[in-house]
């Protein structure tokens, strides 16, 4: 009995997600910097989706350093906690490979990275830009807004962060 309401419930979650995906493709034309939503309150995010459903993510957030988050979307569903991965990045014929940690509280995978960093120039770039390791396949982001975006989060690296309420 519990396994089949296990099932439903799965199944009732899995229509729901899907039902959502329409909004995610719509409006996966670029990036965007806005205020998101932390677990320490609200911290300005550059952010794109993608992939064929729109439903993987690239955040970008910083405090002290840049920390680029990596949602796979629904690829991602069955991971394991406490993996890493080694994950290329390409963009206009230049590669970056990174290995990223998983942040098993989000289920993203994620690396700190410096101001300076190649990955960051790269994602600042034309086009688009692929995302690919062995084990997770591919996935294509556009670059289109990336740099604006990314600037005005950079420019936030090593600013304090507001207090809730502030």
């Amino acid at each position: 009995m519990r396994a089949r309401l296990f099932y439903l419930i799965l199944a009732g979650t899995a229509l729901a997600l899907q039902a959502a995906q329409p909004a995610f493709a719509a409006s996966c034309g670029g990036w965007a910097a806005k205020m998101e939503e932390d677990e320490g309150g609200s911290v300005l995010t550059a952010s794109v989706c993608g992939g064929p459903k729109g439903d993987a993510h690239l955040m970008l957030t910083c405090f002290d350093t840049p920390v680029l988050s990596y949602d796979l979307g629904a690829t991602g569903q069955q991971l394991e906690p406490g993996i890493s991965g080694s994950f290329e990045f390409k963009a206009d014929g230049k590669a970056v490979t990174k290995t990223l940690q998983l942040e098993a509280m989000y289920n993203y995978f994620v690396v700190d990275l410096a101001k300076a960093d190649p990955l960051l120039d790269l994602l600042r770039g034309k086009g688009d830009v692929s995302v690919s390791a062995a084990k997770y396949g591919q996935t294509s982001f556009p670059l289109k807004g990336s740099s604006a975006a990314i600037g005005k989060v950079l420019a936030q690296c090593g600013k304090a962060r507001p207090a809730d309420g502030d």
